[in-house]
């Protein structure tokens, strides 16, 4: 009987574990399967002029993305200006401080925020920022996308931080060291890695988003004039082509779509590599 049973709970265990196994492999598969089709219609679209040269005008054949290039990584630029000291010092007040009525505020409303859908955002910056400005602008853009990346930044930091052990906190304060300073110059950097992965994910998020950009920087089919006017992006421009009649502006879409997941997946490599064995606080 206690033969049968251990047989019984061996083959429940294996079939298990075949089939988390099998569920794994079909969501790579069906990842490989986005972006070889992506690669696919977007790679004979791209040269040189796509990386150097403005949109062509209505119907006519050629021109590039560099604006919208440039655009998305100055929105990015100032979405993280944005929403990075904020996300770290709230993730580091929830971690450390957080447990409150206070703490359970935050934590609620960033949660709250990370299943908020974008174009709400989009909708509220429209009225708190280019109404009063009356006009759109790459400042309006960077705030929304900021405001998306918020509380994913806040959430990693403190789940990051809460992994380093008690112990660290504690040697660090018997040695004499102010709380601020152990939180600062030993948590922190101990748990950098965790929060850099996180800050690429809330950055890879607010890089693709379209429908809060439709309501703050709107789009320029020209270089950015400055800060305070409407400015290009590549989830912008990309959607521009896709509803468009014109084959020619259906390629370029999807070569946008290309370097647009080329670029994410280069920020997210180059920071695996960066962050690589910087984890020995963990083990």
């Amino acid at each position: 009987m206690k033969q049968q049973l251990y047989l019984w709970r061996k083959i429940k265990d294996k079939g298990m574990s075949q089939l988390i196994g099998l569920s794994a492999l079909m969501m790579v598969g069906i990842l490989f399967l986005i972006l070889g089709y992506i690669f696919i219609k977007g790679v004979s679209a791209l040269n040189w002029d796509f990386f150097t040269q403005l949109p062509k005008p209505v119907g006519e054949a050629g021109g590039g993305m560099a604006n919208a290039i440039v655009g998305s990584f100055i929105l990015l630029g100032l979405a993280c200006s944005f929403s990075l000291p904020l996300g770290i010092l709230a993730g580091i007040y929830l971690s450390e401080f957080g447990r409150n009525q206070l703490g359970t505020t935050v934590r609620f409303a960033a949660d709250l925020l990370t299943g908020l859908p974008s174009i709400v955002v989009g909708i509220f910056i429209y009225t708190l920022i280019v109404l009063p400005m009356k006009g759109f602008s790459a400042i309006a853009g960077g705030i929304a996308l900021g405001i998306i990346m918020v509380p994913v930044i806040t959430r990693t930091t403190e789940e990051m931080m809460k992994i380093i052990p008690l112990t660290i906190r504690e040697a660090a304060l018997a040695l004499g060291i102010r709380e601020w300073r152990t939180i600062l110059s030993v948590v922190l950097p101990a748990a950098l890695p965790g929060i850099i992965t996180g800050i690429m994910l809330a950055i890879a998020r607010a890089a693709g988003e379209t429908a809060p950009l439709l309501f703050t920087a709107l789009g320029n089919r020209f270089w950015h004039s400055g800060l305070d006017q409407p400015i290009a992006a590549l989830p912008l421009q990309i959607f521009t082509y896709a509803i468009s009649p014109y084959e020619d502006w259906h390629a370029q879409a999807w070569a946008g779509a290309l370097v647009l997941i080329i670029l994410v997946l280069g920020l997210s490599i180059a920071t695996r590599f960066l962050t690589r064995g910087r984890y020995y606080f963990m083990r």
